[in-house]
């Protein structure tokens, strides 16, 4: 199979300031197929894909999936170059060889036309083998998720994961050999877990030099089996500031040593606003946000410490499009920075000229 193309492009360069790693990567155009459940072999812990993607029934049929297919391709804006049809909610290579078979053949047409650039899925460490990249050999495959979840075997056991962190190096290093970009699924929150065990995963994650990594905090999702455990008060989800807490650390952990990090928490979705779903845990629809400005809190509460004599007013200038990063959900963070260093008078300014992600106080 011919080298795959790269979604993402790194700057070779140290970074000037810490704020600097959180450059924005262009994200490709994805297609949809949800297969909530498929090729599953067990029923892990956390999990209850209908309730997620509000998806039940069988896979998608050859005319499903061209229909879906015109449907998306019709919401693409120019300025996405490249177009990924992606297998969402299911096991993909957990499936049988003929219904791999089924879901991929009627894609190829749409790369062949060059309508699609190339097809992804998710799926366990523990289906990666030889035999299986070998039926998918042929086929357009740029890219390949696995659901690691944890590098620690215990709390992999604790989710009834059925795979072993070693499983994830064996996959990794197969599907290095085949040249695919290689994206990683980390979750936080899990039974068992904290932080620091949490840190140590990421670290083994980074050592396995991804593409790039999802991360996903833990939530009670109805019908569960995580959902009866809470109910019987034998498992504490994490609130949600200590979740940010952590995913800022793992973020920053991660764009340190130029792993990009796609996502922080599900994708909203009516299903996951409604309270019936979501029992408890830290979902938030703009979660990513939440650490995206704390981020930049820090930064600017740094730069402003270190300010010889403090004034009455203090004005903070970012670019225009972390604006609202730096001013936080509600202007949190103003508030936050008036309080902390008994700021009278706080101005928020932008600057397109300056660095992208830059924090400049006067």
């Amino acid at each position: 199979m011919a080298k795959k193309a790269a979604i993402f492009t790194r700057s070779s360069s140290s970074p000037s300031h810490t704020t600097e790693l959180m450059k924005p990567f262009l994200k490709p155009f994805i297609i949809p197929i949800f297969i909530p459940h498929s090729g599953c072999p067990h029923q892990c812990i956390f999990c209850n894909q209908r309730a997620i993607t509000g998806i039940s029934g069988a896979i998608p049929s050859a005319n499903e999936i061209h229909c879906l297919v015109d449907k998306f391709l019709g919401y693409k804006r120019k300025n996405r170059d490249r177009t990924e049809l992606s297998f969402y909610g299911g096991n993909f290579l957990g499936l049988a060889p003929d219904r791999i078979q089924s879901l991929l053949d009627p894609v190829v047409p749409f790369v062949k036309s060059k309508k699609i650039d190339g097809i992804r899925f998710s799926t366990r460490p523990d289906t990666i083998d030889k035999d299986r990249l070998n039926q998918i050999h042929a086929y357009p495959i740029s890219t390949i998720e696995l659901g690691v979840q944890s590098m620690d075997n215990r709390v992999l056991k604790q989710a009834h994961r059925g795979h072993t962190a070693e499983d994830t190096v064996q996959a990794v290093t197969l599907l290095k050999e085949k040249n695919y970009q290689i994206g990683l699924q980390m979750m936080t929150g899990l039974p068992g877990d904290n932080d620091a065990l949490c840190l140590a995963s990421a670290r083994q994650i980074i050592a396995l030099k991804p593409d790039f990594v999802r991360i996903y905090p833990t939530l009670v999702i109805a019908g569960s089996p995580l959902a009866d455990l809470y109910q019987k008060n034998k498992y504490l989800p994490q609130p949600i500031d200590e979740c940010v807490a952590l995913l800022k650390r793992l973020y920053l952990l991660f764009q340190e040593n130029r792993i990009d990090v796609i996502r922080m928490g599900l994708q909203a979705s009516d299903e996951l606003d409604d309270p019936s779903t979501v029992l408890a845990g830290p979902y938030h629809p703009a979660l990513g946000h939440m650490v995206f400005s704390k981020i930049f809190l820090d930064a600017a509460a740094k730069k402003i410490r270190k300010k010889t004599s403090p004034n009455d007013t203090v004005t903070i200038t970012v670019h225009p499009r972390n604006l609202s990063r730096m001013q936080g959900l509600n202007k949190k963070n103003i508030v936050a920075l008036k309080q902390l260093f008994d700021i009278r008078n706080l101005d928020l300014t932008t600057d397109a000229t300056l660095e992208s992600d830059d924090v400049v106080v006067n």
